[in-house]
């Protein structure tokens, strides 16, 4: 269920369902918590609340694109655990 809160004017049914399926089409259901709707004369605000979406790490180790290390197999992790870091800009001065 989408909350769904109106600012200012009101607005006829049909036109909340069509901000609420944008919404769902934008964002998708399972993100979508609520909706922000200010009317303002001739002009609608939208503001749509979404759900926190964990957020993965990728990083590319020895040619691969990884999130974690745990599918490598020994010898993976070890040409990760030997290889040459090199230094940034700022550990330069």
């Amino acid at each position: 269920m989408v909350n769904v809160k109106i600012i200012g004017e009101s607005i006829s049914e049909e036109e909340k369902n069509a901000y609420i399926q944008r919404g769902i089409e934008k964002y998708g259901e399972e993100n979508l918590e609520g909706i922000d709707i200010e009317i303002d004369g001739e002009y609608v605000n939208l503001h749509y609340h979404i759900k926190n979406v964990p957020f993965q790490r990728i990083r590319r180790i020895t040619g691969y694109l990884v999130g974690t290390l745990d599918r490598f197999n020994d010898a993976k992790r070890d040409e990760v655990e030997n290889r040459v870091k090199h230094m940034t800009v700022k550990e330069w001065n």
